[in-house]
């Protein structure tokens, strides 16, 4: 019974050595295991803030350039520098005569007309009679206040860069056209307009619009401004096609 006890006693401290060898190997296993995670963990974090840093430094580049394209200086365009406004000289003061002249031969045949019809169809008297009063009316109110009227809209104007025109009356327009599309540059006199000393410059343009007009102008002064727009055309190069 001793030696049962004493074998039994024996193998307790057997175990117990295992137990206690096992013990510092588990604390070993366990120690690496937690260096190998923080290491892990580490480069994780590593990563990730690398990652964030190159993601707040792109997106603070893109912003920079978005940036620096919303700060940069606007093209300056010539149609931008070639703004519709309205031109700054009269035409000539003789021009009211002018377009009076060309009114007066518009209303007065018709005037006439029916006046002489009137004093020979006795049917249709009372009808002409009515219509002669219109006409009178109207044509003498187109009379009065075209030409006026006229006078206070026409407007022309050259610069280095482009013609400027308005004109019209009821229904007025303004144009501009750069030298750079101009083609000609002519002067139209009628016989009233020699009658009256002026002239109207035209410039024909490569523009679906048509040419430009600038009516009543002085002799002299129009052929001045032919002179000048063609001398300033041949000089600037562009596209007058």
């Amino acid at each position: 019974m001793d030696g049962v006890r004493d074998d039994e006693g024996g193998g307790s401290p057997g175990a117990g050595g295992a137990g206690g060898s096992a013990g510092p190997a588990g604390s070993e296993a366990g120690t690496g295991g937690a260096a190998r995670g923080a290491g892990a963990a580490g480069s994780a974090g590593a990563d990730a803030a690398g990652g964030a840093g190159a993601g707040a430094a792109g997106g603070a580049g893109t912003a920079a350039d978005d940036a620096s394209g919303a700060s940069g200086a606007p093209d300056a365009s010539p149609a931008a520098a070639l703004a519709l406004r309205p031109p700054r000289n009269r035409v000539d003061p003789r021009a009211v005569r002018w377009w009076t002249a060309q009114a007066l031969l518009n209303v007065l045949p018709v005037v006439g007309g029916l006046a002489i019809a009137a004093a020979l169809l006795d049917d249709a008297r009372p009808w002409l009679l009515a219509a002669l009063a219109v006409a009178i009316v109207g044509g003498g109110a187109y009379v009065v206040v075209m030409p006026r009227w006229r006078y206070r809209v026409h407007r022309w104007e050259t610069t280095d860069e482009a013609v400027y025109a308005a004109a019209g009356w009821a229904w007025q327009e303004w144009r501009v056209a750069p030298l750079s599309r101009v083609q000609t540059v002519d002067t139209v006199r009628g016989p009233l307009q020699q009658l009256f000393g002026l002239a109207t410059v035209t410039v024909t343009t490569a523009s679906a619009k048509g040419e430009i007009t600038i009516d009543g102008l002085d002799h002299a002064l129009a052929v001045e401004v032919v002179d000048r727009l063609t001398a300033t055309t041949q000089a600037i190069p562009g596209d007058a096609t």
